[in-house]
Formats: C-alpha cells, sequence, structure tokens
C-alpha cells in the first residue's frame, strides 16, 4: 500500500470545543482592549476582601490578612513579567488589602460589651454627642464610670436616652444621671439587621434610658477637662452641631424645622414618626440623610455663586483664573458641612467625592468620571471597611455609578443633540433629564432598598421628579445662607423660606404616600441574590464594549433567586416573649401584638407583610395549623407538629407528639421522642431562632448559628434595651 494514501491528519476539533475556544479568546482581547477600565475594579477587589471578613462566623487570626497582602505582593513581583499572572496577583492583593483592614478596623474600635443589663444606678461619664428627640435628649457618654463595673469590662462609650426636662448639655461636659443600661440588641431574626454590629463599630458597648435628667458636674479629679487637641476639636464640633440644630428648630417649628435641622446637621431625631413614615414610603427617605446630593448641591452653590460674583469684576475674570478659586471656596464649604453633619460614613464618602470633583477641576480634569467615584469607595473602604455592610453606602454608590455609567453612554447623544438643538428641545432635554436621572438612581437602588428595608415606593419616581429639584433649588441654598447669616443673628432670614420649602417637601411626601398601594412589601432578599445583582451591576457599568451586558444574565439570576426563597414558618425572639407562626393563608402572626413590637414588625416586613398578621385568626376554622390550651399551643405545617410551651406542665404530652418543642420556660427532663427542643436556655444563649418546615425536614437557625462569635456579638442575651433604636 502507498504511504501516499494514508491520512495522517489530526482529529477534528469538537464543534463545541471550538466554539468555546473562539469566545475566550474573543473575551479575552475584549479584556485587554478595556485596560484603561481595570483600575476601576480595584474598590471591586478591596471590598471582596471586607465582605469576606464580614461573613466569617468566628475571628481569624489577626495574621491572616497582612499575610496573603504579602504573598500576593511577592508573587506579583515575581511574574510581573506574564500579565494574565500579575493581573490575578494584584487582584488577590487587593482582596488581602479588604481583609486586612477589616481586621485593623475592628481591632482599633474594639471595646467591652456589656453582658448584662444593669440599673438603675448612677453613671457618671462625659459627654461626647448630644441629638435632640421630640420627647428628651439622646446622649453618648465617654468614659463612663459604671458602679459594679472593672474598668477593663466597662465600654468606652455607652448611649443613654435621657427622660425628662434636661439641662442645655454641650458635649464635652461631665453628666451625672440615673439610668439602666444594657448591651445593645442582637438581631431580632437570622439575617436581619445587626444594630450591635453598627454599635461595635461606633465605640459604644452599652445603650440604655434613664430616670430622670441628667446633672451638670464637674470633671472627676485627675481628668483634664477636654483631654487631647483632637477630642477638644470633636467635642466643640459636637456642640456647634446641637446649637445650629437647637436654632433652626427653634425658627421653624414642627416637622418643618426637624427636616431643616437633618438637611443642615446631619440630626434626624426630632422628626415624627408620621413624617419619617410619609418620607420613606414615597422613597424620598434619602433626601433626610446627608450624601452625595446634598454636598453636591453645597459644593455647586458655593463654586457657582463664588465665580458668578468674580466674574463681574473684568480684571478678576480675565486675568485670574476664577474657576479653580471658586473650586477651592467649594472644597473649603465642603470641608465644614462635613464637619457639621457629623462627620458620619455617608457624609465621610459624599464628602471624598466631592473634594476629588474640586481637585480635578483644580488640576484641570474632567469632574465627572468613574475614576473619582472609583477612588473615593477605595478611600473610604480602606478607612471605614465596615460601610461596606450598611445601606448608605450600598444605597449611595449604586445610584452614583449608574448614572455615571449612563451618563457616558448618552453623552455622544446628548452632544450631538444640544450642538443642534433650539429652546424647546433644550427644555425637553433638561426635563427628559430629570426623568432619566431619577428612574436610573431609583432602578439602581431598589435591590439594596429591598434587601435592606423590604419595601418599594411605587411612586418614589415620580416623587423624586418633584422634591430633588425643590431641594436644590427652593431649600439648599437657603440653609447655606443661614449659616452665613448665623454667626450674625440673622439667621431667621433665610430659615423662613427654607421652613417654607421643607413644608413644601413633606406635603409631597405626605401626599404621595397617601396614593394607592404607595408601597409594596417584599419579603426577605438572600444575601447570594444580593451579590449576584451586585456583580452584574457592576460588569454592567464598569465596563464600556458590548460583553459588559453579559452583567445582564446575573442580574436576572439574583431575581430569579427572590421569589424562590422561603420564609421561615415559626420565628422565636430571643427573650421568648413573642412567637410567630404561619396561618393556613400563608401570613405570618404574632403571638403579642404589644410585646415586643419592634420584633413583630421587623418579621412581619421581612415577611413581605404590611403588618403582622393576628394569632386568633391562625386558630379559627378546621383548617387552621394552629392549636392553643392555656398551656401552650400545637403548630402544625408540611406534616411536622411543633409544639410551643408556656408551662411544663404539658410537656409530657407534647413530647409524645411534637417533632419540635419550643419552651418559653426551661426543660429540666428528657424529650427523647423529639427531634429538637429549644428551651429558655437556648434562646438566651443564641438569640432568636427561625424555623423552617419542609416536607423534608425541619430546619432551626439561631442567630447565633448566622453570626457566629464575632467581637461584636458580646455575650449571649435575648432582645434588649437597644431595641428601639435597631431600625437601619
Amino acid at each position: 500500500m502507498s504511504t501516499g494514501s494514508l491520512d495522517l491528519a489530526t482529529p477534528s476539533i469538537p464543534p463545541l470545543l471550538r466554539a468555546c475556544r473562539s469566545l475566550a479568546a474573543r473575551l479575552a482581547r475584549t479584556f485587554v482592549e478595556e485596560r484603561e477600565r481595570w483600575a476601576l475594579w480595584t474598590p471591586v477587589a478591596l471590598g471582596l476582601g471586607t465582605a469576606a471578613y464580614f461573613m466569617l462566623r468566628v475571628e481569624p487570626p489577626p495574621w491572616v490578612g497582612p499575610a496573603g497582602l504579602v504573598l500576593c505582593a511577592a508573587a506579583g513581583l515575581a511574574l510581573r513579567g506574564r500579565q494574565a499572572a500579575a493581573i490575578l496577583a494584584v487582584a488577590g492583593a487587593t482582596v488581602a488589602a479588604g481583609f486586612a483592614a477589616a481586621q485593623l478596623r475592628t481591632a482599633l474600635v474594639r471595646t467591652p460589651i456589656l453582658a448584662r443589663e444593669i440599673g438603675p444606678v448612677g453613671i457618671l461619664g462625659r459627654g461626647a454627642d448630644a441629638d435632640p428627640l421630640p420627647r428628651g435628649l439622646r446622649v453618648v457618654v465617654e468614659q463612663p464610670r459604671i458602679p459594679g463595673l472593672a474598668p477593663e469590662a466597662t465600654p468606652r462609650k455607652v448611649r443613654i436616652r435621657l427622660n425628662g426636662v434636661n439641662p442645655p448639655i454641650t458635649p464635652g461636659e461631665w453628666i451625672a444621671v440615673r439610668a439602666t443600661v444594657g448591651p445593645p440588641s442582637e438581631p431580632v431574626a437570622p439575617g436581619a439587621y445587626d444594630f450591635q454590629r453598627h454599635m461595635f463599630f461606633e465605640g459604644i458597648g452599652g445603650v440604655g434610658f434613664s430616670y430622670g435628667p441628667a446633672r451638670i458636674v464637674p470633671p472627676p479629679e485627675g481628668v483634664p477637662a477636654e483631654g487631647r487637641l483632637w477630642r477638644a476639636w470633636r467635642l466643640h464640633l459636637n456642640a456647634l452641631r446641637l446649637t445650629v440644630a437647637l436654632r433652626v428648630r427653634a425658627a421653624i417649628p414642627g416637622d418643618a424645622g426637624a427636616v431643616a435641622a437633618a438637611l443642615i446637621t446631619g440630626n434626624q431625631e426630632g422628626l415624627s414618626e408620621a413624617a419619617i413614615t410619609a418620607m420613606r414610603n414615597s422613597g424620598l427617605a434619602h433626601l433626610l440623610s446627608i450624601s452625595g446630593l446634598h454636598f453636591g448641591f453645597v459644593a455647586a452653590i458655593l463654586f457657582v455663586g463664588l465665580r458668578s460674583l468674580l466674574a463681574l469684576v473684568p480684571a478678576l475674570a480675565l486675568r485670574h483664573p476664577i474657576k479653580k478659586w471658586a473650586a477651592g471656596f467649594a472644597l473649603a464649604g465642603a470641608l465644614f458641612y462635613l464637619f457639621l453633619s457629623g462627620q458620619t460614613v455617608p457624609a465621610e464618602r459624599s464628602f471624598l467625592m466631592t473634594g476629588i470633583a474640586m481637585a480635578a477641576v483644580l488640576l484641570d480634569r474632567s469632574p465627572l468620571s468613574m475614576r473619582l467615584v472609583a477612588w473615593a469607595a477605595f478611600a473610604l473602604l480602606l478607612l471605614r471597611p465596615e460601610a461596606l455592610v450598611g445601606p448608605s453606602f450600598q444605597l449611595s454608590f449604586a445610584a452614583v455609578v449608574a448614572l455615571i455609567a449612563a451618563y457616558e453612554a448618552a453623552r455622544p447623544t446628548l452632544t450631538r443633540l444640544r450642538g443642534a438643538a433650539g429652546w424647546p428641545l433644550r427644555l425637553a432635554l433638561r426635563v427628559g433629564g430629570l426623568a432619566a436621572t431619577s428612574l436610573v438612581a431609583t432602578a439602581a437602588t431598589a435591590p439594596y432598598a429591598i434587601y435592606h428595608f423590604n419595601r418599594v415606593a411605587a411612586y418614589g419616581i415620580l416623587a423624586n421628579l418633584l422634591a430633588v429639584p425643590l431641594t436644590g433649588a427652593g431649600i439648599m441654598p437657603w440653609a447655606v445662607a443661614a449659616l452665613v447669616l448665623m454667626p450674625l443673628g440673622a439667621e431667621r432670614l433665610a430659615l423662613a423660606p427654607m421652613g417654607w420649602g421643607t413644608e413644601a417637601l413633606l406635603w409631597i411626601a405626605r401626599t404621595v404616600a397617601g396614593w394607592p398601594a404607595a408601597v409594596a412589601a417584599v419579603p426577605a432578599m438572600p444575601v447570594a441574590a444580593l451579590g449576584l445583582i451586585t456583580f452584574g451591576g457592576l460588569w454592567l457599568c464598569l465596563w464600556q464594549r458590548r460583553w459588559r451586558l453579559l452583567g445582564l444574565v446575573p442580574i436576572l439570576a439574583g431575581g430569579a433567586l427572590v421569589p424562590l426563597t422561603r420564609q421561615p414558618d415559626v420565628l422565636v425572639s430571643g427573650d421568648a416573649r413573642l412567637i410567630a407562626v404561619r396561618d393556613a393563608a400563608g401570613r405570618l402572626a404574632v403571638s403579642q401584638a404589644r410585646v415586643g413590637r419592634f420584633s413583630a414588625d421587623t418579621w412581619a416586613r421581612r415577611a413581605g407583610q404590611d403588618e403582622p398578621g393576628d394569632w386568633l385568626a391562625a386558630e379559627e376554622g378546621a383548617a387552621g395549623p394552629l392549636r392553643c390550651d392555656a398551656l401552650g399551643c400545637l403548630y402544625r405545617r408540611a406534616g411536622h407538629v411543633v409544639a410551643l410551651e408556656n408551662s411544663p406542665g404539658a410537656l409530657a404530652d407534647d413530647c409524645a407528639v411534637a417533632e419540635v418543642v419550643v419552651s418559653r420556660v426551661p426543660v429540666r427532663v428528657p424529650c427523647p421522642s423529639a427531634a429538637r427542643v429549644i428551651d429558655r436556655f437556648d434562646l438566651w444563649r443564641d438569640g432568636a431562632h427561625a424555623l423552617w418546615l419542609d416536607p423534608g425536614g425541619v430546619r432551626v437557625q439561631s442567630v447565633h448559628d448566622w453570626r457566629g462569635d464575632r467581637p461584636w456579638t458580646g455575650p449571649p442575651r435575648g432582645e434588649g434595651s437597644g431595641a428601639e433604636d435597631a431600625d437601619p
């Protein structure tokens, strides 16, 4: 046989493998073409490391983050000649840096957390901050001296709600008060808002309330009246905030004055519950929290105002960089606004972004860019890693990133239209721009609003179309003017029209909130869904070429997870006073309407309900899943039986029929036939419990199971004195 007749060709590559290789090659080419956008993913990698730290159930050794950073950095240096490997090493180093930053921040703010409720006792300490309330005052007390507590077991700060008529308290003064204090509340359910963690990163290890007003006293012997320079500076700022807030509320009465004080000083405590509810249900609650919108307004007012004044002097306008002068002036004004607003995490983030924008003007760069946002996020995550898990950071950056991405995509079209437009088209572009801005911001923040607050304002876009221009043109300019006039004692000249603006803002909120179906309750979203939506949104916004549309895949996948997630069938509070079960219609019904109201409302909200269901309704009818007597209840669902015990007298009978026994009293005898017994000690030790009754079995999760043992979890306890403050 001739060798020329032999077919020596290699086997053909399967079509699927060939297609995968082709797709991978195209993605690699696109990735290289997008190299100018690589830096935008740096804060994403940093946040990934921070998120990994907060998701752990045990505190890692302090060397983990730094070791990962050093190893990845060394690998990056060793592989710098190989682009792909070097990129992975740099990404790993950035992730490790986020992890290490979170570890360092935790170590710096670490404070003892009270193990139990103490009081009433006499507490002595220095007032560090004071916020006016509708009735009374809430103060943060530094260096508290609590009888019966050793110095090493005493928190660095405690927060006390002062009742009665209190004397004017200036931050920095020492006060004495008779109060009860306890550990901050732990979450009321697995996955709920962690107020205890929030307080930990504020340096607060106890919260409570007073029995009457506080007294101003001299500082103890051996304690300096002011302390270190930075502390004295901070105390003077807090005193200034309190003074400004009180003068604003004295000039503008009612909720309108409370809104004005919130916009100037960041203090929202004077708002009535009705006003807060109206702002929330209308989708305008974000206007009450000082954020990038407010800093943008303040900086724009100062920038445009000074530049316009300087432009009236031709000798200055033609010979000097008045634009840069105005940018420097606006930057200084924004810094003052940061101090006046209390230097909260949202305010710090907003100042960073405003400061970078003004610095860009000083350096002849564009102030509106995704790089600006990336640098602000990177700096904030390094300084305050805990901000990542809070609603303010997530909502603000989601809105800003989405708006800049939309502007980048629409910029060529807008430039062309503006060049050829007459005044009717320019007017249409402005109105359409406002509508598009509201639509993009609302869509971008909706997943985070659902995750944290379990509600969506149906008319939020329309409300913001009216309220945002009002805030920018009819409220914030008068706020700036009031601050300028306040040293002269003439602030009422500006506060009067500002009050008209805040009254109009509240009218919009109440009107929109009163419309039918103004707010929709949404069940709790799983973390995995939020993570997928976040990754997809970042992919969609940070890249510029067509492959960014691949981000829609994780967004849709995350959205699909939400309705597929089952909510608990039984919930038990950590103090054993409140129980909730699902009735025959699937609504969550609570055992007592007046006990543990905060827990009941939170459970209902996370179940997608406007309010808790009626416990008695769950017992009605033959099909009702709940049967109760004086000793307790039996709850049946999906073939399972759960006994809810009020008294040990029914334990023997219920153990024989129930798969799970939940007892409000300690169980001191064996219950061998029950698969799980949850008694008062379990609730005290592990916090609130949630039960899922599935056809395949019963799943139980406690707050301790969900959080683990971290520096902020403190000692075991049930619902405590801080519950009234636990809503984000």
